[in-house]
């Protein structure tokens, strides 16, 4: 029979790649950036360099590898900012997405540490799964804490986006808090930012801090 032929010891490879839209390389990214006549920097550490900002709370347009498919962004087409303190959400709505007040952002945690944080029982990759925040941790991330006291969660693993990964745990390791507010990279009514040419354009026409594109850091 068909179960008979089957090898019991074989076990299911679960592979999960949300990031299949477009990508570019240096080359295009960084003649974009001078066809915009736009002076950037090139970090040595451009992790920390990026963590140290947002620490500093600003807010970082954060453009990488391949864009996301699927209706959240994770990490390659996001905005990014410190989660804390609540008014933080408030400031990124007035300054660049002008959003409805009501309307939450979500917490992007390192996977290792997302049961310290939130009432969640798995892995959320996709930022599709809405918890409970755990009482004892509300006043560490007020910014990504809906009114109900719920958040709509993305765990983030080195597997899964090895660069965002990075940036976070460089952001935990200056503040102890492993979690940044992320957010899709575009304006209202306008759609997600694709391209190098999109995100120039975005990040020169709204109040974004600093635009991560690449290796290429590019501040106002």
């Amino acid at each position: 029979s068909i179960k008979n032929n089957i090898n019991q010891n074989k076990k299911l490879n679960k592979e999960f790649n949300n990031y299949l839209g477009s990508k570019f390389t240096d080359n295009e990214i960084k003649k974009t950036i001078i066809s915009k006549k736009l002076k950037y920097t090139k970090p040595l550490n451009i992790y920390k360099s990026v963590a140290k900002l947002i620490k500093d709370g600003k807010i970082i347009a954060w453009f990488q590898g391949s864009s996301e498919f699927g209706p959240r962004a994770l990490g390659n087409r996001s905005i990014l900012c410190k989660p804390y303190p609540a008014n933080m959400k408030d400031y990124l709505n007035k300054r660049v997405k002008f959003r409805e007040y009501f309307r939450p952002f979500a917490p992007a945690v390192l996977e290792e540490k997302f049961k310290e944080y939130f009432d969640l029982r798995q892995t959320s990759p996709h930022m599709l799964i809405a918890c409970k925040v755990k009482k004892n941790k509300f006043k560490k991330i007020p910014a990504v804490v809906h009114v109900d006291n719920s958040c709509r969660v993305q765990t983030v693993s080195k597997q899964t986006n090895l660069r965002f990964y990075n940036l976070i745990k460089e952001f935990y390791a200056l503040t102890s808090i492993p979690i940044l507010l992320n957010t899709s990279f575009n304006i209202k009514g306008q759609p997600m930012v694709n391209t190098p040419d999109q995100a120039l354009s975005t990040f020169k026409s709204t109040n974004i801090d600093v635009l991560v594109i690449g290796d290429y850091v590019i501040s106002k």
